[in-house]
């Protein structure tokens, strides 16, 4: 049986092999769910419920049909945190993690599907990355587990309480679980603003990419052993500021949107703090500190757009990426400019990752226009909503405006589909199609088209 499985995985293409794992780790999700002491006692969950809690888990949207701290027992509420280091952290992270723990190397074959899993571009040093990944997000969510403990003593009866809290909702925002144990999101601590703060910055740690927060772990710490000055690299550069230029444009657009209207009355800072905390839980956070369903149309349909983007590469997040939207910002100013190749920070950009950006971006939106015409036409509920909805489960984000209980059958399906997409990634999912096709050794002749 055992080398029936690797004959059948050794003949999968990578992006199959990683598209297998992420299905059984779903179907294992769904297994752990069902267990005896998982739920309340006397709740009953219906199979599909069970199923798309776990796949909302796995792509750590945060969408529930369910109220989590009602259905799940604390060992329940334990296992949906394993089930959101699985999905955050990723499958072959955590693979390689207990595979080297076992004292097993990791062959040609498994780097290559932790290449596709992470978006590398590279086979060498991805071991000592996953191992990097896992001790930087434990790091993580055991320091925010500790401050927000600290934090919650405030609000809860006790202490074992307040850190039982503090740890799920560290572990959610930094995977961008997006689950709470609330029922209201982070909406209790809406005047709170040292919780939003760290909670904040827990999404973005988690939402930035891996690669980023490793190449700033060797600037603070091991560049002094480095014979050659520092240096980060493009990615995280193009990262960076486009991440911190969507946190910053979505919480000005928030604010001059909303100001006469759900920001009306409102001190500077309670309308500054508001619209912040959802510009940043928009890159994939799915906690919120404020119901939506506030928010005036134009706010709901900018929310989208930023949800639709996502998180970055190589992050616990989904979307087209943060780097995605960069590189067609760059592609439409130099097109502009006349200009074939794109160069920015002293580097030029390979015209197959262009490429790459645009064929993602294309696809994304046909994914996402096609589920919202879909769910259309299924659900009796009102367009905006819909298109909300899709963007969020699309992004993994996980923000609502209240429908996911309200969906059909068939509507849970196409939104879980949607999750599932958005977790592998649009590259992986462009792989998938793809197959093993071979390349083509010919060219025919060339001719224009009319084009605009």
């Amino acid at each position: 049986m055992r080398n029936r499985f690797k004959y059948i995985l050794d003949n999968l293409t990578p992006a199959r092999a990683i598209f297998s794992f992420y299905f059984i780790a779903v179907t294992v999700s769904v297994l752990l769910l069902r267990l005896p002491g998982v739920h309340q006692e006397g709740v009953e969950v219906p199979l599909l419920d069970t199923i798309f809690t776990a796949v909302s888990s796995v792509s750590v949207t945060g969408l529930t049909v369910l109220n989590i701290s009602e259905t799940y027992s604390t060992f329940g509420i334990f296992v949906l945190m394993f089930i959101f280091q699985f999905g955050g952290i990723g499958v072959m992270s955590l693979g390689t993690f207990v595979w080297l723990l076992i004292g097993k190397k990791i062959g040609l074959r498994g780097r290559q599907l932790i290449m596709i899993d992470h978006n590398q571009s590279s086979l060498s040093g991805l071991v000592a990355l996953m191992i990097e990944i896992l001790k930087l997000i434990l790091i993580i969510e055991g320091v925010g587990a500790i401050i927000l403990g600290f934090l919650f003593i405030d609000y809860y009866a006790t202490v074992q309480e307040a850190f039982f809290h503090g740890l799920f909702t560290s572990i959610s925002a930094t995977t961008n679980a997006g689950l709470d144990l609330t029922a209201a999101s982070m909406m209790p601590y809406a005047n709170d603003y040292l919780i939003q703060l760290v909670l904040i910055l827990l999404i973005t740690l988690g939402a930035i990419g891996f690669p980023v927060l490793i190449e700033l772990k060797h600037y603070l710490f091991n560049r002094k052993q480095l014979s050659l000055p520092f240096r980060f690299s493009l990615f995280t550069k193009i990262t960076t500021i486009t991440f911190a230029g969507l946190l910053a444009l979505g919480t000005i657009v928030i604010i001059l949107l909303e100001f006469q209207h759900s920001f009306k009355g409102m001190d500077w800072h309670e309308a500054f703090f508001y619209a912040f905390f959802q510009s940043a839980t928009t890159r994939s956070g799915g906690l919120s500190t404020i119901d939506v369903n506030h928010f005036t149309e134009p706010t709901l349909l900018v929310i989208s757009l930023l949800m639709f983007i996502g998180a970055s590469p190589s992050s616990v997040g989904g979307g087209i990426r943060t780097t995605t939207f960069a590189l067609n910002l760059l592609f439409l100013y130099h097109f502009a400019k006349g200009r074939k190749d794109i160069k920015i920070f002293k580097r030029e950009i390979y015209e197959d990752d262009v490429r790459k950006a645009l064929a993602v971006t294309i696809l994304s939106f046909m994914i996402c226009f096609f589920a919202i015409i879909i769910l259309s036409i299924s659900e009796s509920l009102p367009l905006l909503a819909i298109v909300f909805e899709v963007c969020s489960a699309f992004g993994t984000t996980g923000l609502s405006m209240g429908i996911t209980t309200e969906l059909t059958t068939f509507g849970k399906w196409v939104i879980m589909i949607l999750m599932f997409i958005g977790r592998i990634g649009l590259v992986s999912f462009f792989l998938l199609l793809r197959g093993k096709e071979p390349d083509l050794h010919y060219h025919y002749p060339k001719e224009r088209i009319i084009i605009g």
